[in-house]
């Protein structure tokens, strides 16, 4: 599973594992400070703001390129652009020079973050390991003339497979920059693999927004993310040469969170993979 839908929200199962380390690291906190009548709770909700903060500065300052142009984009961090261990590092040592500074609540502070941090650190462990697992599922969609497609087909480069729908806003407003990636990446396959619309509906949608994008094909039931494990659109997945899932995205992709997911793809690429293409 991708992600989970929560009534009308959806949320990235990375985003849940950070939640919850938060809600352990303070109940572990209140529940170790009860003796000594404190609460750590404001001091590990600020420690976890620090983290983020910084976890996004670092992010920023790595692909300032893409930033620069948008300063203002910076300050939405829907993209998910994040650098984890510069982040992991502040808290550290936030907790460390709040603790020095007041004794009192070294303790209590002390089980919770370790408790949090533990937590979000082995069930990370578990989504990649379960990512290691995931191949590329072996299903037949279409592509505009009705055509069966073979998605297993596809093996043999890196793979970026957007779920997307002319009715989703986020789904629309990243188009553009999908498609300038995929222009600009010849070495990486793109699939749009729209969810249970019509091929005249999308062409009607292209035309009006002047996109030409190559690999459109159309999943009538939406099967492709029921096997995905996504719960919401747009969903992109990032899959290896050899099919198997290297890492997936919930909500609207940036520039700068695009190009971070095809450096990370691009490491897993051997430079004798060929194209393996049905159309």
């Amino acid at each position: 599973m991708l992600s989970l839908s929560l009534g009308p929200f959806a949320l990235a199962m990375n985003h849940l594992v950070l939640l919850g380390a938060l809600a352990l690291a303070t109940g572990v906190g209140w529940i170790s400070g009860r003796g000594q009548r404190v609460n750590p709770e404001r001091t590990l909700f600020g420690l976890f703001v620090l983290g983020l903060l910084v976890a996004r500065l670092a992010f920023v300052i790595a692909y300032w390129p893409q930033y620069r142009n948008s300063p203002l984009s910076i300050l939405d961090i829907r993209d998910g652009g994040f650098s984890v261990w510069p982040g992991v590092i502040a808290t550290l040592i936030g907790a460390v020079l709040r603790g020095w500074k007041q004794p009192a609540l070294r303790q209590s502070m002390g089980f919770g973050a370790a408790s949090g941090l533990l937590f979000w650190w082995l069930a990370t462990l578990g989504l990649s390991a379960q990512r290691e697992t995931t191949p590329l599922p072996d299903l037949t969609l279409r592509n505009a003339a009705g055509e069966p497609v073979q998605l297993s087909h596809y093996r043999g480069k890196p793979l970026v497979v957007n779920l997307w729908a002319t009715w989703c806003p986020p789904c629309r407003r990243e188009m553009p920059v999908l498609q300038a990636a995929q222009q600009a990446n010849p070495e990486v396959v793109f699939l749009f693999v729209n969810q249970a619309e019509s091929p005249r509906d999308v062409a009607t949608f292209f035309a009006s927004q002047g996109l030409h994008l190559d690999n459109v094909l159309f999943d009538g039931n939406g099967e492709l993310a029921q096997q995905a494990g996504s719960a919401a659109l747009p969903t992109t997945l990032f899959y290896r040469p050899d099919g198997r899932l290297l890492s997936s995205h919930l909500g609207e992709l940036s520039n700068a969170s695009l190009q971070h997911s095809l450096d990370s793809l691009s490491e897993t690429a051997t430079p004798d993979a060929l194209p393996r293409s049905p159309l």
